[in-house]
């Protein structure tokens, strides 16, 4: 067998400062704007869900954000991760492409997700927070923030979208064994909640109603933050640790990438890794870099969404973002890929989409699974659903170099490990996973309902 290719950091290189892509931008970014006042909002606003640290980083436009130690301290459990040069995949293949993949699921939750959770947990201890609620689609944020619950002392909540409650139990267990309740949504222990299963008692729930859920608790208790694990600015700023170790790890290969290539629900682990790259195109030095986000094609939010102010959660209660999306009362199929389930995206991705400095492609559910199937076959890693739609991306940029001949390098974000995905798989092995492309008509009813801005 091949052996395996790896660029290994040092502990001591672990970066110190995030990287904060507001600082580099071309064209600012469309303001957030208060829900009821259609202003822009200001620190008032955000005071109830966020600790005030995280709210500067938020609006902040310096480019480089220190890392507290305590962070960094914690990173170390699992920071640096790897970046693998992927020549079996290669070789299965017969591609002249050459693959590496930054491999984030060896942190404690398995995913990427505590780059974010870790710090947002940290702040909220500073500023004397006892509780958090949060909501979590496939369950890689809900356990992510239990994992930092747990580190730093703080109760944590999770409403989670319903459909994976009960699809991914053993998520819920690994929040359950960090310490944190997990509930499905809708529940009934919001308002929000209620209303939705009054209308449909068997609503499979989605990321907007579980975002509705955590906030509307939130907002009504003093001891109490909310915390959410993509979308939003801070946190691709977090996750932006993926990249700046990428950047480095591909200097030591020898190498820039051609093409990097990553799932988007939310962003914020593929914004985490391209962002520190997308500043050398910014600035020129990387004009032809191409950077694809890979989306369900059930949950086509930059590829068939309208680029327009949305609410970020179901019932209306968020600050108004300037994002692609589907409409915040759209309900997803239940589709394996939980974490991909989102009707918005980060508005920093829209953004660069909007100005064509990034791409995006919807990939269909079997196809995903196929190509799961063909990396753990060729790389032993079992990936996520959610990865795998990027992993799909991927092998086929490099069949498209095996036809023309070229010999580019594709940088593949992998943002963690499918070993509590299992049921997904047996699914998938068992004839029993079908495709679902969301229709045209209704995403258009779904859209009806955009707030007047």
């Amino acid at each position: 067998m091949e052996e395996r290719v790896k660029f290994v950091l040092d502990e001591k290189e672990i970066p110190t400062h995030w990287y904060n892509i507001l600082a580099d931008l071309p064209e600012p970014m469309p303001p957030v704007l208060h829900p009821a006042t259609k202003k822009p909002v200001g620190p008032a606003d955000l005071a109830p869900l966020f600790p005030m640290e995280l709210i500067k980083q938020e609006v902040s436009t310096e480019r480089w954000i220190e890392i507290p130690e305590e962070v960094r301290d914690i990173y170390k459990m699992w920071r640096p991760t790897i970046l693998y040069r992927a020549k079996r995949l290669e070789k299965a293949l017969d591609t002249p492409a050459k693959v590496y993949f930054k491999y984030e699921g060896t942190s404690p939750p398995g995913s990427h997700k505590p780059n974010t959770a870790v710090a947002q947990a940290y702040y909220n201890k500073k500023e004397g927070i006892k509780r958090i609620t949060t909501e979590t689609g496939a369950g890689q944020w809900g356990s992510a923030l239990s994992f930092a619950g747990a580190c730093f002392g703080i109760e944590i909540k999770v409403y989670m979208v319903a459909v994976s409650y009960h699809q991914k139990p053993y998520r819920r267990v690994m929040m359950e064994v960090w310490g944190a309740k997990c509930i499905p949504s809708p529940s009934n222990e919001t308002k929000s909640g209620r209303a939705m299963l009054k209308k449909d008692p068997d609503c499979p729930g989605s990321l907007g109603l579980a975002i509705s859920e955590a906030v509307e608790e939130a907002v009504s208790r003093d001891d109490t933050h909310y915390s959410l694990g993509s979308v939003l600015n801070h946190v691709l700023l977090h996750q932006t640790i993926i990249g700046l170790e990428s950047k480095k790890q591909m200097e030591m290969a020898g190498v820039y990438p051609d093409i990097i290539i990553g799932c988007i629900g939310g962003g914020s682990n593929f914004a985490g890794m391209y962002l520190p790259f997308v500043k050398d195109k910014i600035d020129g030095t990387k004009p032809d870099l191409r950077v694809i986000n890979c989306e369900p094609a059930s949950c086509p939010t930059l590829t068939k969404g309208p680029y327009a102010y949305d609410y970020g959660d179901e019932a209306g209660l968020t600050p108004l973002l300037k994002m692609y999306t589907l409409g915040h009362d759209f309900m997803p199929p239940p589709v394996h890929a939980g974490g991909l389930r989102y009707h918005g995206m980060a508005p920093i991705i829209c953004h660069l989409y909007k100005l064509g400095l990034v791409e995006a492609r919807a990939e269909h559910q079997l196809g995903t699974f196929k190509a799961g199937i063909d990396f753990a076959r060729s790389e032993g890693i079992i990936s996520a659903p959610e990865t795998n739609h990027a992993i799909r991306v991927t092998i086929d940029e490099a069949l498209k170099c095996k036809e023309t001949g070229e010999s580019k390098t594709i940088l593949l974000a992998h943002s963690g490990h499918g070993h509590v995905d299992m049921a997904a798989y047996e699914a998938y092995l068992s004839g029993k996973l079908k495709d679902y492309e969301y229709p045209e008509a209704m995403v258009k009813k779904s859209l009806e309902k955009l707030p007047q801005v």
